[in-house]
């Protein structure tokens, strides 16, 4: 899944020949699954038309402040569209439509949107060779560049004119190509990477038995797929789930026991940021493994002796390094805060993420979550929501240290 699933983005089309690829880039951005509202100008409509926009992005176009239906006249309040979008494109964006962007002439519904717009536009020109070249244009595109917004230069190639050279519209693979890098360089966690440990471990008595818990999976599987919506290399080791990453930029490796977990987590540690330890990790296995399956006759004295496995969180502690920091979980029945707090200091680590199984809606196999993020400074708890919501919130706070 895209990082941009869910945003919503304007797309604002002027009139040029070039506007046909706006079409082509609409696809494109419904294709990362973005929500998306396109606004023309008048002059765009001697190009294209707003049922092919109302068609391709499900939504209404735009084109005039006022629309007249039948009897009655509906306002488009630019300010509400400004509001609405997360980002901003223009493209293509015509020598007049540039001038009108730098001079503040909001005579149209998409210069007077750009004019509400709190954040950075993309704008891409288009225009003969001649008029890109024009000072007056350059100058423009100075000046839009210096207010912080993202230049998309026009290449070099055959022009409606049948010139050749610069002024031709980006081509629209790459203007996604463009945008998606811009967004992704601006996401809080871009170029860090991430270890996540989800699941429980079993530990095998025989081919068919194991001792294990009821950890899901889902609090670290949801961890994972926020973290790579915020930018982050995601490296998720996960025990027995039925959980999924797909469509996420997410690295799963799947493992069983807890000496598996052991052996992956020893091995990417070193190479990551930030560790967070949400498994469910048993604390014993078998000290013995049958080969065979043990007979429902022979279980009825059956004695198994057990044995410590590896504390992982601990060991990883040692390894780190000044730069990384390692989060972990503790789920609890009681004395709470108390016994998350002790294991916070007793395995040295940089925070504790703490529930409660007395918390109705938290806990092991629900879609929901209460927690409290604990470090050795303070203590923040997050009311019961979605574990995707609780999973924003927890890297809110990893973010903080």
């Amino acid at each position: 899944m895209s990082f941009l699933k869910g945003k919503n983005v304007l797309l604002g089309v002027s009139g040029s020949i070039a506007a046909y690829k706006s079409i082509l880039l609409l696809r494109l951005l419904k294709k990362e699954e973005c929500n998306v509202k396109v606004i023309l100008t008048k002059s765009a409509l001697d190009f294209v038309t707003p049922l092919t926009f109302s068609t391709l992005s499900e939504n209404q176009t735009y084109v005039n402040f006022v629309e007249e239906n039948e009897d009655e006249k509906t306002w488009n309040n630019h300010v509400e569209l400004a509001e609405w979008a997360n980002y901003f494109i223009i493209a293509p964006t015509t020598s007049s439509t540039l001038s009108k962007m730098v001079t503040g002439n909001a005579d149209n519904l998409l210069v007077a949107t750009y004019m509400s717009y709190k954040s950075k536009v993309f704008f891409a020109p288009a225009m003969d060779l001649e008029m890109y070249k024009d000072d007056s244009n350059q100058k423009n595109i100075e000046i839009l560049k210096d207010r912080g917004h993202y230049f998309i230069e026009p290449p070099s190639g055959y022009l409606a004119s049948g010139m050749h050279g610069k002024g031709r519209l980006e081509e629209p693979e790459l203007i996604i190509e463009f945008f998606k890098n811009t967004v992704k360089k601006e996401l809080v966690f871009f170029e860090k990477k991430i270890l996540i440990t989800a699941g429980p471990t079993y530990e095998m008595i025989d081919p068919v038995r194991f001792i294990g818990n009821f950890s899901s999976g889902k609090m670290g599987f949801s961890l994972a797929k926020k973290a790579s919506e915020m930018g982050a290399t995601v490296f998720l080791i996960s025990g027995p789930s039925n959980e999924s990453v797909k469509g996420f930029n997410v690295e799963i490796k799947k493992v069983i026991s807890a000496d598996e977990m052991y052996d992956e987590c020893v091995e990417i540690f070193p190479n990551v940021d930030i560790c967070i330890m949400s498994a469910a990790v048993s604390d014993y296995k078998p000290e013995n493994i049958n080969k065979e399956k043990i007979k429902k006759e022979n279980l009825s004295n059956l004695n198994l002796n057990l044995t410590p496995n590896k504390d992982i969180i601990s060991h990883l502690a040692k390894m780190k390094n000044k730069n990384q920091k390692i989060i972990g979980f503790a789920l609890e029945t009681n004395n709470e805060l108390e016994n998350a707090k002790s294991k916070l200091v007793r395995k040295k680590l940089d925070a504790i993420v703490m529930n409660s199984l007395n918390h109705k809606g938290a806990g092991f196999d629900f879609d929901t979550n209460q927690v409290t993020f604990i470090t050795e400074t303070k203590s923040t708890e997050f009311s019961l929501k979605s574990k995707d919501e609780i999973s924003e919130e927890i890297l809110n706070e990893i973010l903080n240290l």
